[in-house]
């Protein structure tokens, strides 16, 4: 009985924990990538291109919602309920659909953004000179959406690794891209507005350059996944031929099941998207009738998507790789209709999210401002006052996040839409307020964004309680997380005090006080018993690590 049962937490630790791992930690590496290349890119770019690189790269992210970014979601989770009804010919006939499909909408809305960038950076955008870089971000929604179908059928089939690599190499190419064709354009767009009188041109043909490497990154990422389904290509089809099932799932039928699976989910994405084009929409007109020239407003707009938005979403690259790796096991224990299962895996998710999104709260609050000089160099009071604000939201969005996936992993696809529905409502009525009666100008962006996560937060854990009974643990989830981080805050803030009356300088206090907080809320962790034995047995070498915490006596007794 024993060895039955520890065949089944191994299970449960290759095929879920491990693998949302994997793709996790890829995912905030590729995010300290991009934190990085943002620096020297900043630099190049200044406020104003930051802006213009911002605003076209919203566009951007939305349009990639109705190409590509719903597309992995829904090809893992069809994959993964027909592969645990050992279906592996009709799995990859969803495979051969999507791809098709994805290509093809893919290529359209790529000729439509390309071709109607001026139009959409004139009268939506307010932002005409936005233009040069959307325009090099359309290249890329194509081979985008060809990307995502091969992401979705890997991680559908249990494996992550092939997306985590591929996302490693996509963020490489991405940074050093990135990096020398802004500095190249900035010098042509330099030369442009000598002659033509536009002091802006220079940023704008700058923040063009630097959406090359998005482009670029994408495309070699698009050749790893390419070769690693060739490698795999043999398994696969010795996987279909050893496939007894009789009932071969028409292209037709699986094309239905596909948009009827995609449908809620571009909505729910969308409005995760849509409220931050609607919300620099809003703040751009506001800030032009209060008087703000469009250098001005761009240049706070810079600030918040250059440097806030860099850093914050970093840990919520976490959420977005256990957010991925749960929605197809949880669809694979919705199918067994496996209820303990189910709720072992949401529990599991919530609580690991959240071991990870505290202290990145805490520690964004205490050094919001060295954090901003040691990135950026910027010692100036809006970026860190804005990091300040808006930590919270990591916790907030890190949640809202993972619950929309176990809400569709649930088979509650509608759910996530309705409850961002309503929270986009809420969200733009408060930034109106914010903009129009407070007068915050850039702060309404960031609380605006607390209010929209807020909502989303709580409508999404009542969903998830309707649809399958779970409760969560709020002591070992929320209380002892946040108690660990607090300890960590008040000693990440004195070491760093200490540290910057004795040795001074921009990079040594600041990179000491985030390796001790990071040693410092460990072994809080662990000695409150936020992780029970079992847990740390599921980690990768989850074994070793147990050993250790025992033999330097970091658990509980």
């Amino acid at each position: 009985m024993s060895e039955i049962q520890g065949r089944k937490r191994k299970q449960k630790k290759d095929d879920f924990l491990m693998q949302g791992m994997i793709l996790a930690v890829a995912m905030v590496l590729t995010k300290v990538i991009g934190v990085v290349y943002r620096i020297p890119l900043t630099n190049i770019l200044g406020d104003e291109g930051n802006g213009f690189y911002g605003y076209a790269f919203e566009v951007y992210a939305m349009t990639l919602i109705l190409s590509s970014l719903s597309i992995p979601t829904a090809v893992s989770k069809l994959v993964a309920a027909r592969v645990a009804m050992r279906q592996r010919r009709n799995a990859f006939r969803v495979f051969v659909c999507a791809f098709v499909f994805s290509a093809a909408v893919g290529l359209a809305v790529t000729l439509l953004i390309f071709f109607g960038a001026d139009t959409i950076s004139l009268h939506m955008m307010k932002s005409p000179l936005s233009a040069y870089a959307l325009k090099v971000l359309s290249v890329g929604l194509v081979v985008v959406a060809v990307l995502g179908v091969l992401r979705g059928y890997f991680q559908g089939l249990g494996t992550m690794l092939p997306t985590a690599v591929s996302q490693i190499i996509e963020q490489i190419i991405n940074a050093v891209v990135s990096i020398v064709g802004a500095s190249i354009l900035f010098g042509i767009g330099t030369d442009a507005a000598l002659k033509n009188g536009e002091e802006l041109l220079a940023p704008a043909y700058g923040a063009a350059g630097g959406t090359l490497g998005t482009v670029a990154g994408a495309l070699f990422a698009l050749f790893f996944l390419g070769f690693s389904f060739l490698i795999y290509r043999p398994v696969i089809y010795r996987q279909i031929r050893m496939d007894h099932i009789r009932k071969r799932e028409s292209y037709g039928r699986i094309l239905k099941i596909l948009l009827l699976t995609v449908a809620p989910v571009i909505f729910s994405t969308a409005i995760y998207n849509i409220n931050q084009i609607l919300d620099l929409t809003i703040f751009n007109s506001i800030m032009s009738a209060q008087g703000y020239t469009e250098k001005e407003y761009m240049a706070m707009q810079g600030i918040f998507t250059g440097k806030y938005n860099t850093l914050i979403s970093v840990p919520l690259a976490m959420a977005n790789g256990l957010a991925a790796s749960v929605i197809p096991s949880l669809t694979a224990a919705v199918t067994k209709r496996d209820r303990k299962q189910i709720h072992a895996k949401i529990s599991q998710t919530l609580r690991f999210t959240m071991v990870i999104a505290m202290p990145c709260f805490v520690g964004f609050t205490v050094l919001a401002s060295p954090l901003m000089v040691f990135l950026f160099n910027d010692d100036s009071k809006t970026p860190a006052a804005l990091l300040i604000m808006g930590s919270i939201t990591v916790v907030l969005y890190c949640y809202s996040t993972i619950a929309n996936s176990i809400l569709q992993g649930l088979d509650e696809m509608g759910a996530p839409a309705k409850n961002a529905g309503i929270s986009l409502i809420i969200h733009l009525g408060a930034l109106f307020i914010m903009l129009v009666v407070l007068k915050w100008n850039i702060y309404a962006l960031v609380g605006s964004n607390i209010v929209f996560s807020l909502c989303m937060c709580v409508l999404n854990a009542r969903a998830i309680r309707g649809a399958c009974g779970y409760r969560q643990d709020i002591d070992r989830t929320y209380i002892k997380p946040l108690t660990a981080a607090l300890i960590m805050g008040i000693f990440t803030y004195l070491v760093h005090l200490i540290l910057d009356i004795v040795i001074g300088g921009r990079f040594i206090p600041t990179a000491v006080s985030i390796l001790v907080s990071a040693l410092i809320y460990a072994v809080a962790a662990l000695k409150l018993g936020v992780f029970t034995g079992q847990d740390i047995k599921d980690l990768p070498q989850g074994k070793k690590i147990y050993r250790i915490c025992r033999k330097y006596r970091l658990l509980p007794r």
